[in-house]
């Protein structure tokens, strides 16, 4: 017996930013299409919200689509649809349903609906289901639901989950203006697109009897039903865009790997076992199975996910890391002058902060010193390193000995010549660098300081000593006389 292929679908709205969730929901989608031969993935933009929608939003859906690697080359995608091309579809489809006494028309308003309510929790009361309306001004098309029984939507995530019909009002598929509402929309252009899987989430839930009801009345077999769990945020919140961080973008920009994040989300809901958390897509993706996603919430642990980033960085090669982080030092994203930048110098450096950046854009102020003409000036950094007694006797030694020509101006030999002078002082490495990183990088941490100081070049390295220990002799020349 031949399996029917897998057609699944992602219907995002082209109304904002790219939800992490609906990404979530988009790769497990793809996991299902990719492992099955014939398998597809319909990407459906349901834009039929015409005051929300932005041509840039469906821009940005499909941009981020393909960072994650689910990409229109790819010959198990299909689409980009558009809702709003089925207007049409949809029409006649309510006409049909009314007239094969699936659907009749009501003239009720909301005001009139209210006031025959015994009990304000209860919706329609079906007022207008024997009354025989025709099409007219001010009377929207309802469904008619059957009488009796439960209507059971197998889930599988969730089980047998059944929905009493007496608890379902008759409700509208159509606008008094013929436009159809989405819930007739979903389902028509998922029969139309032979979608036979819906994998999408939670709050989806309580649509599905009346989609499935409606693709019965179709005289079709409703498609498979799964619905992913929630996301929550550290106080089991669900995920708000007004509230959280969950832009996809935003972390794209932040310099989140998209492997890190293809790897944390699905994560989110499913484990692949074998006890391994830290699991590349190509062998994830054969591994997963809708029926093991767990139906509780899954926490969005931003720490997580910052920690998986940090680690597929450090995986990757030295020259890739370098490629990686291009786009936060071009020009006119870089805070350095454009001819400062020296490539050879980073690559250089590169390794030595590959080590030590968890998202992409922390490089910036890993290497700024180096191309910068004066380092950043952190106050909490100076106040901390330039300690009377220790700062200026520091930079004053270091000046005089990094003056020898005869000292070797490489990493070993730099550090040798500093530990030497901080015994002079009766200090120890520790505390006799740093007030030569705070004048050299502007800050009290950062990369290794002699191979930094070994990058940087003997005169600009004496030259930003010379300047720090100016700046504090006239600091503490300012303090005394305010004394």
């Amino acid at each position: 017996m031949t399996e029917t292929p897998i057609r699944v679908r992602f219907a995002p709205s082209p109304t904002g930013m790219f939800h992490v969730g609906g990404a979530r929901s988009a790769l497990f989608n793809w996991a299902l299409a990719r492992q099955r031969s014939g398998g597809e993935f319909v990407l459906r933009i349901e834009d039929t919200d015409a005051a929300r929608n932005k041509p840039e939003w469906t821009e940005g859906i499909i941009r981020a689509l393909a960072w994650l690697g689910i990409s229109e080359a790819d010959p198990h995608f299909e689409g980009p649809y558009f809702q709003s091309a089925y207007a049409d579809k949809h029409r006649e489809t309510a006409e049909r349903l009314y007239k094969d006494g699936k659907a009749y028309f009501c003239d009720c308003t909301r005001e009139q609906v209210q006031e025959r309510r015994d009990n304000p929790h209860l919706g329609y009361d079906g007022f207008c289901r024997d009354r025989g309306l025709e099409p007219g001004p001010g009377r929207a098309l309802r469904f008619r639901v059957p009488d009796g029984g439960p209507t059971v939507v197998d889930d599988q995530i969730r089980g047998r989950v059944e929905f009493d019909n007496a608890s379902i009002e008759d409700f509208v598929i159509a606008r008094a203006d013929g436009s159809p509402l989405f819930v007739l929309a979903n389902v028509v252009d998922d029969v139309e697109m032979g979608i036979n899987e819906v994998i999408r989430g939670e709050e989806h839930l309580s649509n599905t009897p009346k989609q499935q009801l409606l693709w019965e009345a179709l005289g079709h077999t409703p498609p498979g039903w799964a619905h992913l769990p929630v996301i929550v945020n550290e106080k089991r919140q669900k995920l708000s865009k007004r509230r959280d961080k969950v832009a996809l973008e935003s972390y794209q920009g932040e310099g989140y790997l998209p492997e890190a994040m293809v790897n944390y989300l699905m994560l989110l809901g499913w484990a692949p076992g074998e006890d391994r958390e830290i699991m590349p897509w190509s062998e994830m993706e054969p591994l997963f199975r809708i029926s093991e996603v767990n139906s509780s919430s899954a926490f969005f642990d931003e720490k997580k996910l910052r920690a998986f980033n940090g680690e597929y960085i450090r995986a990757l090669s030295a020259d890739e890391f370098a490629e990686r982080c291009r786009p936060w030092l071009a020009p006119g994203t870089a805070p350095w002058p454009a001819e400062n930048y020296d490539d050879a110098v980073f690559r250089a450096i590169a390794p030595l902060a590959q080590s030590r950046v968890t998202v992409l854009s922390e490089i910036v102020p890993n290497v700024d010193f180096l191309f910068l003409d004066a380092p950043v000036e952190d106050e909490k950094s100076w106040s901390k390193a330039m300690k009377p007694g220790v700062g200026a006797e520091m930079l004053t030694a270091a000046l005089e000995r990094f003056a020898d020509p005869g000292l070797a101006w490489e990493a070993e030999p730099l550090k040798a010549a500093l530990e030497e002078v901080g015994t002079g002082l009766g200090l120890k490495l520790g505390k006799a660098q740093a007030p030569i990183r705070v004048a050299v990088t502007g800050r009290t941490v950062g990369l290794p300081l002699f191979e930094s100081l070994e990058l940087l070049g003997r005169e600009r390295v004496r030259a930003r000593l010379a300047a720090a220990l100016a700046e504090l002799t006239a600091r503490e020349a300012a303090a005394g006389a305010s004394e």
